[in-house]
């Protein structure tokens, strides 16, 4: 039902051999496909990459050299960082921003390029949006192009399906993720089945996005995790960012799809900082992040509770632990790949997610490793959720549903043993 998924097209349905691009090959290149900007350059040399593409048997490979080397052969549209997390982004280059102004970074730059997207929902315009993504949008792009709307979740979302299949790409802000649950039937009958129930006459290139889950006391219906509502909906893409970095390449990446695409955005992590690339750069929609390599267990865990895997790995570091930690940014469809590579290494598997327990992506999750991979497996599949509760509005109740650092370490203990 999927049309091309990714900006590159054929990246990210290619098929990969199981040699993946590491530091012996490409020691510190930020890799994307020419087709999506300016050259590539080489961090460490600064000089320009030679890139070539090649398509054998339904798969994409890229040739990569630099100007003075011999090219090598990889698999992958994107390089796999040999650098914990994020942080492999040149130190001493770019520039730091919080997430919230990566995202509006990631925006802009699309608006620009593209005069087909357009921003709409309530108080995107003037206002800046709830939390500032579209702050001075209004004013460069005038008002046709950064739509103020009423408070009708089903009806400028009605609209921005329309708007798609007559040419133009939408970006639909939600307030606040929860009110999104007023636009359930254009999301999941229009969004995510036109393109099906047209016989392909038609694309929905929307991209849905806004703040969501568990905040500081903001209440039951403001701490919604629309993540399991939506897995279950075929045609649409979901992914969550979790630093500024992927946060603004999502973003790019998901404005250049042509499915319908839902980002979501944690409210907790609006105000991280993080340095960025000075050159433009798209990531792929379907690719996890390595966050920490390690060899004695697996760790999955995306958005926010990211950061709080981190948080207990030091702990665990420090008892002798050596967990690896994958971001899997793309929850619908899984990076199978990345995961099963790391299942195979480590024979050990700890999902940590903020989304409820019943039904939620840790439970899809569950389920795919079971069936693709259980012969890897030393032991059961954990899974930290939040727990099956409306979110108390109480600070220390509303810690208690959610997921914490001293449980991850426990959990992993209990694993290793």
């Amino acid at each position: 039902m999927w049309t091309s998924s990714c900006p590159c097209d054929m990246a990210c349905t290619a098929s990969v051999s199981q040699n993946l691009v590491g530091k012996a090959s490409l020691p510190s290149t930020n890799m994307r496909c020419t087709r999506l900007g300016p050259p590539v350059m080489c961090r460490e040399t600064r000089k320009p990459l030679v890139i070539t593409a090649m398509v054998e048997s339904g798969a994409c490979y890229l040739s990569v050299k630099h100007k003075h080397q011999t090219s090598k052969l990889i698999t992958n549209a994107v390089a796999v960082k040999d650098q914990p997390g994020s942080s492999s982004v040149a130190a001493k280059t770019g520039h730091e921003l919080l997430l919230f102004e990566a995202l509006r970074e990631g925006l802009e730059e699309e608006m620009e390029r593209d005069p087909r997207v357009c921003v709409v929902g309530e108080d995107v315009g003037h206002y800046g949006g709830s939390y500032k993504v579209t702050k001075g949008f209004a004013e460069k792009f005038g008002d046709l192009r950064v739509l103020d709307t009423p408070i009708a979740e089903n009806s400028f979302t009605g609209m921005a399906v329309g708007a798609a299949m007559t040419g133009l790409r939408p970006v639909v802000e939600g307030m606040n993720m929860g009110f999104l649950l007023l636009a359930y039937n254009q999301i999941s009958n229009n969004c995510g089945m036109l393109h099906y129930t047209s016989g392909g006459q038609f694309t929905i290139p929307v991209v849905i996005r806004g703040p969501g889950g568990v905040g500081r006391q903001l209440g039951a219906e403001h701490s919604q995790r629309l993540e399991s509502y939506f897995q279950s909906v075929p045609g649409l893409q979901m992914v969550a960012c979790s630093t500024p970095y992927n946060a603004k390449g999502l973003m790019k990446a998901a404005i250049r799809c042509e499915n319908p695409v839902i980002l979501y955005e944690h409210v907790l992590l609006y105000n991280l900082k993080e340095r960025i690339p000075d050159e433009e750069y798209v990531l792929c929609l379907e690719r996890a992040e390595l966050v920490r390599p390690g060899n004695d267990i697996t760790i999955l865990t995306y958005s926010r509770m990211r950061h709080h895997v981190l948080q207990a790995a030091k702990t665990l570091v420090n008892k002798g632990y050596d967990p690896e930690i994958i971001d899997i940014i793309s929850l619908k469809p899984f990076d199978l790949y990345t995961i099963g590579n790391s299942i195979k290494k480590t024979h050990r598997v700890l999902v940590v997610e903020e989304c409820m327990r019943t039904g939620g992506i840790g439970a899809s999750l569950r389920g795919a490793i079971i069936d693709n991979f259980w012969e890897y497996l030393d032991a059961p599949i954990m899974c930290l959720s939040s727990q099956d509760v409306p979110t108390p509005y109480a600070g220390p109740l509303e810690e208690w549903t959610v997921v914490q650092p001293p449980q991850i370490v426990t959990a992993v203990e209990q694993l290793c043993h």
